[in-house]
């Protein structure tokens, strides 16, 4: 495992971890580090997460997930800083933070690999902007999520946009409206998150995800993602046919040959050929 640590001093930091797994492929942990802040977004931290996720994915040529957590039991993102938003002195400058805060999103977003949110504790406003922005999310059973922007005067905005795709729109007004806070429990059963566990086990649980992320192999993974960033952006029919182009466009490109492999084949030929000789052995094995 090697570590990395983007300064900010008094202003947070950005902690990484790459994890070489035994049989293939590295992990990435990235940790917002300000937890005297309850690891509250600056404007320091909301330009070096994205800094962060790129020179991670420009560095690691077999990374497989990065798992996004916050510094210690108490938080995940406590939310946006309301000292710095609070000193905003017009439009322009209130305009330039939230744009901040949308750009540190759309970075998880955009990351070609699955980023996996580590919910350990609080996560609010601009925090739980950064967990809906995560490809799935798993949380501790401490941790508590809300939307309490409308409390300070101030509407939920940018990445606020992908509640209804993950909960609907009557529990995202409710999010929204009442500012309203839900435990990890309450956001299981909405599907704002896809598994509670409890606090000294959700590193085990991530764990296993990775692990079948691994055995699905990256190339295939970050197909599957990229098709679905796609569809958040087309209509059904556009969609559709966007499938089917990256259905064909996968068996253009050959396996990259490992450890002695000598005859290059598409991928999905490779896989599905290994699963069918998986369920032969299971069914001899049965007789």
């Amino acid at each position: 495992m090697t570590g990395n640590k983007l300064s900010g001093g008094a202003k947070g930091t950005i902690k990484t971890h790459i994890t070489h797994l035994p049989s293939f492929g590295t992990v990435a942990t990235v940790t917002i580090s300000r937890p005297d802040k309850l690891n509250a977004l600056n404007s320091h931290l909301l330009v070096a997460l994205p800094t962060t996720l790129l020179h991670i994915t420009d560095t690691n040529a077999n990374l497989l997930a990065i798992v996004l957590t916050g510094e210690g039991s108490k938080a995940f993102v406590g939310g946006a800083d309301i000292a710095e938003m609070s000193a905003l002195s017009s439009p322009a400058e209130a305009r330039a933070f939230i744009t901040r805060v949308h750009e540190a999103c759309q970075s998880i977003r955009d990351c070609p690999v699955p980023v996996i949110a580590r919910v350990n504790g609080i996560a609010l406003g601009a925090g739980l902007e950064i967990v809906a922005s995560c490809d799935i999310r798993i949380a501790s059973s401490t941790a508590v999520l809300g939307m309490p922007e409308v409390r300070m005067g101030v509407p939920s905005v940018v990445e606020a946009a992908l509640l209804p795709g993950l909960i609907g729109w009557g529990r995202t007004r409710q999010l929204l409206l009442l500012g309203d806070t839900i435990s990890a429990n309450e956001a299981l059963q909405w599907g704002l998150v896809e598994k509670v566990v409890e606090p000294d086990t959700i590193d085990q649980a991530i764990t296993k995800w990775v692990g079948s992320l691994e055995h699905n192999g990256p190339e295939s993974v970050k197909n599957q993602k990229l098709l679905m960033r796609k569809w958040e952006q087309l209509g059904i029919d556009a969609a559709i046919e966007a499938g089917i182009d990256h259905f064909g466009r996968v068996f253009e490109s050959p396996f990259r040959a490992e450890a002695g492999a000598t005859t290059p084949e598409p991928e999905p030929v490779r896989m599905m050929g290994d699963f069918l000789r998986r369920q032969a052995e299971k069914r001899i094995n049965k007789l």
